[in-house]
């Protein structure tokens, strides 16, 4: 199996205000991991690598590309965006194919998860 796919989206940073903030939120939302490279960076682990990494910066622009994650249990991943803290923008909704949601993390970002339920 190859490791990486030519033209394949390889690696997402995120930009966060608050890097205790942004782990805080992701690890209780999402159950996620993270590896350390000092203060201004924390990558995001994922089985056999990393998925991408958080990048502390002064402010955070949004409107960028979204990124969406995949959930096997909207409801119970949207009650953990929301425990976590997340501010829900965009409450579930039905599209051809399945069901999805936007949020918002603490340092501003829009992000969204969909299912196929």
């Amino acid at each position: 199996m190859k490791k990486h796919l030519h033209h394949g989206i390889n690696y997402i940073e995120i930009s966060v205000t608050d890097m205790a903030a942004a782990k805080r939120f992701y690890a209780t939302a999402f159950g996620w991991e993270f590896n350390d490279y000092g203060p201004d960076y924390a990558g995001i682990k994922k089985p056999g690598g990393e998925a991408g990494g958080f990048r502390l910066e002064p402010e955070v622009v949004t409107g960028g590309p979204l990124v969406i994650l995949f959930s096997e249990d909207l409801e119970k991943t949207l009650a953990g965006v929301r425990e976590a803290g997340g501010k829900i923008v965009t409450e579930p909704f039905d599209f051809p194919g399945g069901r999805r949601f936007h949020f918002t993390d603490p340092s501003g970002n829009e992000l969204a998860v969909w299912s196929e339920k």
